[in-house]
């Protein structure tokens, strides 16, 4: 099933797909083996360091394995796509979704950029996420100023034909000071005006049942990422610090478990 229908289905069933980001064959694994546990459906996303680091085709390449292996219902996702171009490349390597970031440009600019990579991604069956507000990257304040209008909102999706927004209601990448607290009520005045699958970003830390009221009231990809690489290095570094094995097929099993865990559990929560 196309990603674009499973998210209207998702909308309509006032239900999320989470969406995990990998960084190596470790993390990758321990994400398919948590989706096949359960037997739920996965976003797989790469950033544009992630593509870096691993190489584009290297990356598609084993995701597609390790989902065919595991019989995972999956699409391949750029997350945080900062560029027209990053976004032409994945979309024409095989991506199943793009996202676009152009939130830190003025709203007109965010308006043209969006709309030049959704007339892109029409043309090879593409779905396409972009960003509207603010949602503090790390070592970013966050700012109430930054939220997403709702008018805006409405406009934003109208001009760009975009297939899913994310929103800036008050989450935060990468772990959080005080427990975060999402501005609900705005979440679903946009939801009232946008008829498009709405998106949450900074999905680490956030309480299971502010998680769950988000989903009711609009949020149909919950993203994951800071949790997952916490998880994997600190059980490295414990079970390094009392020890001496250097074989990594030993080292990193028990990290790999600890990040299965974590996502089996956010996966019970969000889908």
């Amino acid at each position: 099933m196309r990603l674009i229908e499973k998210m209207k289905i998702a909308r309509l069933e006032k239900s999320a797909i989470l969406a995990t980001n990998f960084y190596n064959f470790e993390t990758l694994q321990a994400v398919m083996l948590a989706a096949k546990e359960t037997g739920r459906p996965l976003i797989l996303q790469l950033t544009r360091s992630s593509i870096e680091y691993m190489g584009m085709r290297q990356a598609l390449g084993m995701a597609r394995t390790a989902a065919d292996e595991h019989q995972v219902e999956h699409w391949i996702h750029l997350d945080h796509g900062d560029s027209f171009e990053l976004a032409k490349d994945c979309i024409e390597a095989g991506f199943d979704s793009v996202m676009i970031d152009a939130s830190e440009k003025s709203f007109n600019e965010n308006i043209e950029i969006t709309k030049s990579v959704v007339e892109l991604a029409l043309k090879h069956h593409v779905f396409v996420e972009a960003e509207l507000g603010y949602v503090a990257k790390l070592g970013q304040s966050k700012e109430r100023s930054g939220f997403t209008e709702p008018e805006e909102a409405k406009r934003f999706v109208e001009q760009t034909g975009v297939d899913s927004l994310a929103v800036a209601i008050g989450s935060a990448h990468g772990f959080y000071k005080e427990i975060p607290k999402l501005d609900l009520e705005l979440l679903t005045r946009i939801s009232e005006v946008v008829s498009i699958p709405l998106v949450l970003h900074g999905g680490s830390g956030i309480p299971d049942e502010t998680l769950r009221a988000a989903i009711a009231r609009g949020i149909c990809k919950v993203n994951l990422a800071t949790e997952i690489k916490n998880a994997f290095i600190k059980k490295i570094k414990a079970d390094l610090n009392n020890s001496d094995e250097i074989d990594l097929r030993k080292v990193f099993p028990p990290a790999i478990e600890e990040v299965k865990k974590l996502v089996m559990r956010k996966l019970e929560v969000v889908c």
